[in-house]
């Protein structure tokens, strides 16, 4: 039976590296606990306690039943990948779930799809839980603002070499928030790549650089340049950890909601 004072957690990727982390997270919470482990049908870990991988039993098995394993579930937090967060979105609305979203790379029909599925349920999506990230998107936020157009805006991120998408969701993120605060459109501006004879570069657009390399959780710098100086705002994770912390203030801003499409800034107080 579940402790009614608190919150009742599911897991989704949890035989994954950050699934195990917001596992862990969980169980060091006492205001959480764990209710459901969710993974692939072919995860080697289906059957087997979620909390294994730490030594102790917590007589909550790792399944591949989405609804057997929301049932008892107040809220799934889900880092895994959009096809996988589009089923699992359609489970929590069907069960009333609310749901915190860390996944990237969805085409503009998948966040319409979860901005519909908002109007049911609390959502929180983001591209990074990570409350120091965050606020690094707030100060991003008064720099762009601050800055003249003479500035020219560059989007470093390198993460580790198991990474599928390009540029990572929190530089884009980071291009979209720098674009909003200039008044300008992020899409006709932004730049992803640049090879051969490009030219000299074209005043106002927002260019990406991405690395992918070993093991790199997850680095992230905005440089402005300018005539004669250049000032760069960075953030780098060392640990997965971050992003569970933050995703577990996300579910507990949850807890007071019944529906509506939230974000970190949401859940930080930052919209000022």
């Amino acid at each position: 039976m579940n402790d009614a004072k608190k919150l009742s957690i599911a897991i989704a990727g949890a035989s994954g590296r950050m699934g195990n982390m917001l596992i862990e997270i969980v169980l060091q919470s006492p205001d959480l606990q764990l209710v459901g482990a969710i993974d692939l049908a072919s995860s080697p870990m289906i059957g087997n306690d979620a909390t294994g991988f730490l030594g102790k039993a917590s007589g909550i098995n790792v399944q591949a039943d989405i609804k057997a394993a929301l049932k008892d579930a107040d809220v799934l937090i889900d880092f895994t990948r959009p096809e996988g967060t589009m089923s699992h979105l359609k489970a929590c609305r069907e069960l009333g779930v609310k749901l915190v979203i860390g996944t990237t790379g969805f085409t503009v029909d998948q966040k319409t799809q979860i901005e519909e599925a908002s109007k049911h349920i609390a959502v929180v999506m983001a591209p990074n839980m990570s409350v120091g990230v965050n606020v690094t998107l707030k100060l991003l936020e008064v720099a762009a603002k601050a800055l003249s157009s003479d500035y020219d805006i560059e989007i470093i991120e390198a993460h580790h070499k198991h990474k599928v998408d390009a540029p990572s969701g929190t530089a884009l993120k980071m291009g979209e928030v720098i674009a909003q605060a200039k008044n300008i459109d992020f899409q006709s501006n932004a730049v992803f790549s640049r090879e051969g004879h490009t030219g000299p570069r074209k005043p106002g657009t927002i260019g990406f650089a991405t690395v992918r390399a070993g093991d790199i959780v997850g680095d992230h710098t905005a440089l402005f340049a300018g005539e004669g100086e250049r000032i760069e705002i960075t953030h780098r994770s060392s640990s997965r950890s971050n992003y569970a912390q933050g995703s577990m203030k996300a579910a507990r801003f949850l807890a007071s909601k019944k529906s509506g499409l939230f974000d970190m800034f949401d859940v930080l107080n930052l919209r000022y």
